[in-house]
C-alpha cells in the first residue's frame, strides 16, 4: 500500500511539473502577457508611430500597449507646461482617440518621475525605441519607460519577438 501511495504521489508531482512547463509562466511569459502578445501582433500602428502621434499633445514621456477591459490600447503619457496627460492613440489608424489630464495618484507620480528622466535626455523616447527595434530584428516595441539610473536617463524598452518578451535598456543621453 505504501508503494502505491508513493507511486501515485510521484505521478501527481510529475504531472504538475509537466503542466507547469507548458504554462505561459514557464515559457517566460506571464498569463496576462499572452493576450497582449496576440493583440499587439494585430496592431497596425507601432509604438514609435504612437509616440509621434502624441507629440501634438506634449512631449511623450512614456508609452505602452496594454490590455484595458479585454481590448488593446496604446497609451502615451505626455508632459506640457508642467501638466501631464494620458493620450490614447488608435492602434489601427494612428490617430489620437482621447487625451485626459493626469491629476493625481500613482499615475501622476509615475509621470513626474518619467518627466524628470526625460528632462535630462538628449534623445527622444521615439529615437530610443527605433534604435532598440533596429538592434533586435523581427521585434516590436511594446513599451518604453524612462528612468534615471545613477543620474543618467535610460529607457527600459519591452520588446516582443514572436510570443516572447524581453526588455532592453537604451541610453537617452
Amino acid at each position: 500500500m505504501m508503494k502505491a501511495t508513493i507511486g501515485y504521489g510521484l505521478v501527481l508531482l510529475l504531472a504538475s511539473a509537466a503542466m507547469g512547463m507548458a504554462s505561459p509562466a514557464a515559457s517566460g511569459q506571464s498569463s496576462d502577457e499572452a493576450p497582449l502578445a496576440s493583440a499587439v501582433a494585430g496592431a497596425r500602428v507601432s509604438l514609435e508611430q504612437g509616440l509621434r502621434a502624441s507629440e501634438s499633445k506634449g512631449r511623450p514621456i512614456s508609452g505602452k500597449f496594454e490590455m484595458e477591459d479585454g481590448k488593446l490600447q496604446l497609451s502615451v503619457y505626455t508632459s506640457k507646461g508642467g501638466k501631464y496627460s494620458e493620450v490614447i492613440v488608435d492602434h489601427m489608424m494612428g490617430k489620437i482617440g482621447k487625451s485626459e489630464a493626469i491629476p493625481s495618484g500613482e499615475d501622476l507620480n509615475a509621470a513626474k518621475a518619467q518627466s524628470a528622466a526625460m528632462a535630462k535626455a538628449k534623445r527622444s523616447l521615439r529615437a530610443a525605441v527605433a534604435r532598440a527595434v533596429s538592434a533586435n530584428p523581427g521585434s516590436r516595441a511594446v513599451s518604453a519607460v524612462p528612468e534615471l539610473k545613477d543620474g543618467r536617463p535610460v529607457a527600459g524598452i519591452k520588446l516582443l519577438q514572436g510570443k516572447a518578451f524581453k526588455t532592453v535598456s537604451e541610453p537617452l543621453d
